[in-house]
């Protein structure tokens, strides 16, 4: 039994041997294979291509001198010894790849994983486009037909463009998304949260792609990632940055009114400082979101636009513009169409000036200070003045706290008066002295003075007397304005003429003559110690004609 075993182990070793010289004297069977680094990935990546054994063996009925092969992209699920002409749809990555004779391998580095797939007898509309899923490298020896190996490539589906990359919480976003899965839903995501697609594609179209927008919701500043998913888990990503933003409500005010201060787009739970012109009024801490409201008050400064910031402890900054809306209102308008006039009870108000201050109301062209008023705490004011005398035309009117100084135009009216129609002395009348000068009244709304020439010639270049600023449409001469007597055919002349409170002047009235006392001899005139003379002698002799008669009458009874 023991020499029985001891055979067996001999034989068996023997066998063994033999089957050993038997496998070393055989020619070497080589299977060709491909290695992709990587094996996934998203179109337009690169990978390597590396492949072994691209021998030539016995077994095959052809020996290659000059091997090179040809690298292949397809969607079409195929083996080894396939045919490529049974291959609808294909990419070439690389055409002439040599393989090396020595250690019959080769390696081809930096092939692009292709965005379409197509066959030079394919229209152009039946070009193919890579989406996500499974793909296959595959090699043939260049010239001929069969597949040599094959790799599997996994493509990650998606590919996403946003439009804007960068803006403000409720900015409108374009995504353009190409190569997910047909006809699939999607969902859109920012941080992992599921935002709503405002407009466009909620799914993907037949070649994988879709156009979709929507809306920024309140995130912090800073970067953020927006992500498209398809029901068969294909993800694409983009990164949107939000911006600080800053609005204030009403853009425009007067001093200590109240605003409104809301900002999106800051650090989460961060303080936030509200500064108007550089001079800080609040702070307010922000959301996890990054989003505050806030009021303020506003603060004393003059008219004009300032600038409101809000900037946190992280530097995310922004500003808005406010406009101090100082301003003065005239009660009556005017203009050149429908001017105003001398004497007009005006009222002016204003707001926005500082408050509790003393306002000084000017007529600015004459100038003259026409009220002084005190604003409220409001710095609002209200002020009544009289239209000062004024010449015709555009005149400003301003109002001032010594800070803020606003004006409003006023028109001044510029129709002349009608012309007086004279009245005593009427013409070629002796006139007793003093002698009396009448004329008929002249209306205007900028009230009327009058000035009266006296002239001894009827073109008023000799004027013994001129008289202006006449408030009545009536004279008497002073004793010291007294006119020598002039003879009916040496006679005065008198003219009035009217000018009212913006320095309109009317035409002079006709020409009036009239002489003034004494008798005239030939033209030439008497004194009037002559006429006294002739009076006293006339009376004496009465007197004495009158005693003699009464003694005669007496002589006779």
């Amino acid at each position: 039994m023991r020499y029985k075993k001891i055979f067996s182990a001999v034989a068996l070793a023997t066998i063994l041997s033999l089957l050993a010289i038997t496998l070393a004297a055989s020619p070497a069977l080589a299977v060709e294979n491909l290695t992709l680094d990587p094996d996934e990935g998203e179109i337009g990546d690169e990978i390597d291509v590396d492949g072994e054994e691209f021998n030539e063996t016995e077994t095959r009925n052809e020996v290659r001198q000059n091997k090179r092969v040809t690298i292949y992209f397809t969607s079409e699920k195929v083996e080894r010894d396939d045919d490529i002409d049974d291959i609808e749809a294909y990419a070439i990555l690389d055409l002439t790849q040599s393989v090396d004779d020595d250690r019959d391998d080769f390696s081809s580095n930096n092939l692009e994983i292709p965005y379409e797939l197509d066959e030079d007898d394919l229209d152009e509309d039946e070009i193919e486009e890579v989406n996500g899923g499974t793909y296959y490298v595959f090699v043939t020896y260049k010239g001929e037909d069969d597949i040599q190996a094959v790799a599997e490539f996994t493509v990650i589906a998606g590919e996403i463009e946003i439009d804007p990359e960068e803006g403000i919480v409720g900015t409108e976003v374009d995504i353009g998304g190409s190569y997910f899965d047909s006809r699939d839903d999607i969902t859109v995501t920012i941080d992992d949260v599921v935002v709503d697609i405002e407009s466009g594609d909620d799914d993907t179209d037949s070649s994988g792609a879709f156009d979709s927008t929507i809306i920024v919701p309140e995130l912090t500043a800073g970067d953020h990632t927006i992500a498209v998913e398809d029901e068969n888990d294909h993800i694409a990503e983009a990164t949107f940055t939000v911006e600080s933003a800053l609005g204030v409500s009403p853009t425009e005010g007067t001093i200590g009114s109240q605003a409104t201060a809301s900002g999106t787009g800051f650090g989460g739970s961060e303080s936030v400082t509200i500064t108007f012109d550089g001079a800080q009024v609040t702070t307010v801490r922000a959301d996890s979101d990054g989003s505050f409201i806030t009021t303020f008050t506003v603060p004393q400064v003059e008219a004009g636009t300032y600038t409101v910031e809000a900037e946190d402890a992280d530097d995310n900054s922004a500003t808005a513009d406010f406009t101090m809306s100082s301003s003065v209102t005239l009660g009556i308008a005017t203009s050149a169409a429908s001017p105003g006039y001398v004497g007009m009870q005006m009222t002016m108000t204003g707001t926005g000036f500082l408050p509790n201050t003393a306002v000084s109301i000017t007529f600015a062209t004459t100038p003259v200070v026409v009220a002084t008023t005190t604003s409220d705490a409001n710095g609002d004011f209200l002020a009544t003045f009289t239209i000062p005398p004024s010449e015709p035309g555009t005149h400003t009117i301003t109002a001032t706290d010594g800070t803020n100084s606003l004006t409003e135009t006023f028109y001044m009216e510029s129709t002349p008066p009608p012309i007086a129609q004279p009245l005593l002395p009427e013409m070629g009348i002796k006139a007793k002295q003093p002698v009396y000068f009448d004329w008929a009244d002249v209306t205007d709304p900028s009230g009327i003075t009058y000035t009266l020439q006296i002239a001894t010639d009827e073109n008023f270049t000799s004027v013994v007397l001129e008289k202006t600023d006449l408030a009545d449409s009536k004279y008497t001469l002073t004793a010291a304005e007294k006119l020598e007597k002039r003879s009916e055919e040496t006679p005065y002349y008198w003219r009035v003429k009217a000018t009212d409170g913006a320095y309109n002047e009317s035409g002079w009235t006709g020409v009036g003559s009239f002489y003034v006392g004494g008798f005239s001899f030939g033209g030439i005139s008497t004194p009037d110690w002559m006429i006294h003379l002739w009076w006293g002698l006339g009376a004496a002799g009465a007197f004495i004609g009158g005693y003699f008669m009464s003694k005669r009458r007496a002589y006779y009874y």
